[in-house]
């Protein structure tokens, strides 16, 4: 596209959201969707049932905490800290701050006390709404520090009361929220949202009104997403994909989102919302892959597996046949409708996935070969490119604009450069206006000409297509001066679905090695079907049958790689590597340095150190 295609498109989106905030939004959905369902949750597996409000009920109760916050005493411009899993008292609490002319910031419920100090010194908020005592304790040296602070939890006696209070103020005070409503421009600040703090302390991400509606608009129109979709929301609300998601797009669009408080429920929530659109971390949907890998594996009926493996071909080719660039013939295309209805509709529906239009990943690059797996069950993957400080993302793939192993091309009126070094560079009205109170880093991800500088290293197709090589402070340059990237390697290795977690070393060395761990769910299957009996994680990486089969998988990734790039040597670790045991973030994403740190003895030992 050129820039001239590109400025017409941003026309058009910025056209369609002109002078609107996130509260008009929603007032225009309540009006012609009210009594439609807008969130469900379940809080628990508690045989309750789900808990649905309508748009009406969620833009009313909405309200009435909005008065319930300018009651508090949270002025114009104040921000309000939101901590809690997903339910609708969240979402509700985030609404309802912007309607009280506040800023919202959902705060990632793995933080320690000590980083929410750090955040709450920082941000100053003038409301905490927690979720329980978890939350409450996590929070408990920040309310020292600030004690002012007004605190209201999601339990039903501190809620029910804070609406009540709320409702008493608007019904004394009619016109309060609305003139705080009516003086939020699209320019005001939306959230502010910490980034997970992979490097050094948190920085907070500012959003706009603008920055929100034009990235969910861009979104939509890129993904040809015209109808309200019925979702699943249970990623972290402090991550930006799940704000757009499950947040910005269904109060711009309408739909019906489920919130699912746990995400240990996710299967089988799948299973019983049969959602229309999907969205999953890359980790996320390996996990899939890997059960349904280990059920086709395991199933007894010869004549049924080849056929099985018969329809996944097909439908691989099929969706490799919808490609930019390529076509689908009409044998083919009858082919797949064939298999389709037979077997993979079937499979597809074992996971809860039959409805699906639209899926997509984002947060790190898709391993080629798991979004090539789901292809053969016939569904498209698209794999999408942003991070918080683009309003999520800037790239994606889309119906008509698809190629599998990138990241898509820039979403419309959103402009993509590389670097001399290849560092990707993304300018357009999704970009922050910087982080809060940190001049200095701002400074460095946004330059004179409003480019925004990602952190990340790509290349792009003759197509105008997008594929990310890594983050460039995590390419590796060993000591012989081979430059290599690492998520490539680690990519690889997890293909095995006894490992979980991969992280390759050898930045200065002379050799790349390598930490992994067993996957948690898979792993005890495969010692049970070799006969290895086992008590815990760390029993099965001690034994040599196990350790053997993750050789194997270690040469099998080698025989792929450069011999620069080939592994030297790996220990498998005991454990398995969680937010909570700080390995990874939030999002699931490797914090390589924490590692780095926590297993230096076992990466001295590899090396010989």
């Amino acid at each position: 596209m050129t820039l001239e295609q590109t400025l017409a498109a941003r026309a058009a989106v910025e056209s369609a959201i002109a002078g609107r905030t996130l509260c008009d939004v929603l007032r225009d959905t309540a009006a012609t969707r009210g009594d439609l369902p807008a969130y469900s949750d379940k809080l628990g597996d508690d045989g309750n049932g789900w808990r649905t409000l309508t748009w009406t009920q969620v833009r009313e109760t909405a309200l009435d905490l909005a008065a319930a916050m300018i009651e508090a005493g949270l002025p114009a411009g104040g921000t309000v800290a939101i901590m809690g899993s997903n339910r609708t008292e969240h979402v509700l609490a985030d609404i309802a701050t912007l309607h009280a002319g506040g800023i919202p910031m959902s705060i990632y419920n793995t933080l320690a006390p000590e980083q929410v100090g750090y955040v709450a010194a920082h941000s100053s908020p003038s409301i905490a709404i927690l979720e329980g005592p978890d939350q409450l304790a996590r929070w408990a040296l920040a309310l020292e520090a600030a004690p002012e602070t007004t605190v209201v939890t999601m339990d039903a006696d501190s809620w029910d009361a804070f609406i009540a209070k709320g409702r008493a103020y608007r019904a004394a005070n009619p016109g309060a929220v609305d003139e705080r409503s009516a003086a939020v421009t699209p320019d005001a600040t939306a959230t502010i949202l910490y980034t997970s703090g992979t490097t050094g302390d948190p920085k907070g991400v500012v959003l706009s009104h603008h920055n929100v509606l034009f990235e969910s608009q861009t979104s939509l129109d890129t993904g040809e997403l015209h109808e309200p979709g019925v979702t699943l929301s249970y990623l972290p609300f402090a991550h930006i994909a799940e704000r757009i998601l499950g947040i910005y797009i269904p109060q711009f669009q309408g739909g019906h989102v489920h919130l699912i408080g746990d995400p240990a429920l996710l299967a089988p929530s799948l299973l019983e919302v049969r959602p229309t659109r999907f969205f999953g971390v890359p980790r996320v949907w390996e996990k899939i892959r890997t059960g349904v890998s280990a059920k086709l594996a395991a199933e007894p009926d010869a004549a049924r597996k080849a056929g099985i493996e018969q329809a996944l071909a097909v439908g691989l080719a099929w969706v490799e046949s919808t490609q930019t660039g390529s076509t689908t013939s009409p044998e083919l295309q009858a082919q797949f409708e064939a298999m389709d209805a037979a077997v993979l509709t079937p499979l597809r529906g074992a996971l809860g996935l039959d409805r699906v239009e639209w899926a997509a990943s984002a947060a790190a690059p898709m391993p080629e070969d798991v979004a090539r797996f789901f292809a053969g069950l016939g569904l498209r993957i698209f794999d999408v490119y942003g991070m918080t400080e683009t309003t999520g993302s800037a790239t994606s793939n889309g119906p008509a604009s698809f190629k599998l192993g990138t990241v898509g091309r820039p979403q419309h009126g959103i402009e993509l450069e590389l670097a001399e070094d290849g560092e990707i560079l993304i300018r357009g009205p999704i970009n922050t206006a910087g982080y809060h109170k940190a001049p200095g880093p701002t400074a460095e991800l946004i330059d004179d000409e409003q480019w925004i500088h990602t952190g990340d290293i790509g290349v792009i197709d003759e197509d105008g297509f997008l594929k990310v090589v890594d983050r460039k402070k995590e390419m590796i340059i060993t000591s012989s001066g081979k430059n290599i990237a690492p998520s490539n390697i680690e990519n690889y290795l997890k293909e095995s679905p006894l490992v979980g977690h991969a992280m390759v070393i050898g930045e200065g060395r002379p050799y790349v090695v390598a930490v992994l761990t067993l996957d948690g769910e898979i792993a005890p299957l495969v010692a049970q079907k070799m006969g290895i009996e086992a008590s815990s994680l760390s029993e099965l990486a001690q034994n040599p049958a196990i350790l053997a089969v993750v050789g194997q998988a270690v040469e099998a990734a080698n025989a792929r790689l450069s011999k620069p790039e080939q592994v030297k040597a790996f220990e498998l670790l005991s454990g398995e590597w969680t937010a909570e045991s700080e390995e990874l973030t939030p999002t699931l994403k490797l914090k390589r340095r924490v590692v780095t740190s926590k297993y230096s003895d076992v990466i001295g030992r590899l090396y010989g150190d």
